[in-house]
């Protein structure tokens, strides 16, 4: 009697390894700009009771973000890391308003090389009634690096 041979043929398991290698291909990258965002939103999360600190100590001095633009003016320590030190985050220039209206207070996020070196600037521009924080990017880097 024969017997029938079973298994893969070595055509069917080149185009497997093929198929493997072509989403690799693909998952790789989108998996590496998906931890690099993931680090530039833990350094955001990081700054955010400074900013309300902030928010606080602007409104307690008729809106002038000036007056708030150190740790013990706005009563809390801001962080200057996140992300296991991969994001430095240090406070940029605060500027006075006209009647307590159009001041600004910005922090800037500023990643590592293994992050692609791209900064976030948190700016936030004092209204009547709130503080407006915007979100832009540096450094050549995409929404899809940084999540802004």
């Amino acid at each position: 009697m024969k017997k029938v041979q079973q298994g893969f043929t070595l055509i069917e398991l080149m185009i497997v390894v093929a198929i493997i290698g072509i989403l690799a291909a693909v998952a790789i990258p989108q998996y590496q700009d998906y931890v690099t965002r993931a680090k530039y939103q833990d350094a955001m999360a990081a700054i955010e009771s400074t900013k309300t600190a902030t928010g606080i100590c602007i409104q307690e001095n008729g809106g002038d973000p000036t007056a708030c633009n150190d740790d013990t003016k706005i009563g809390t320590t801001m962080p200057t890391t996140a992300s296991k030190g991969a994001v430095a985050i240090t406070r940029g220039t605060f500027t006075a308003g006209t009647n307590g209206i159009g001041g600004t207070a910005i922090y800037i996020l500023t990643g590592d090389a293994t992050l692609s070196s791209c900064t976030i600037t948190a700016t936030g521009t004092v209204a009547q009634a709130n503080i407006n924080w915007t979100y832009a990017t540096g450094g050549g880097c995409t929404k899809a690096k940084t999540g802004v």
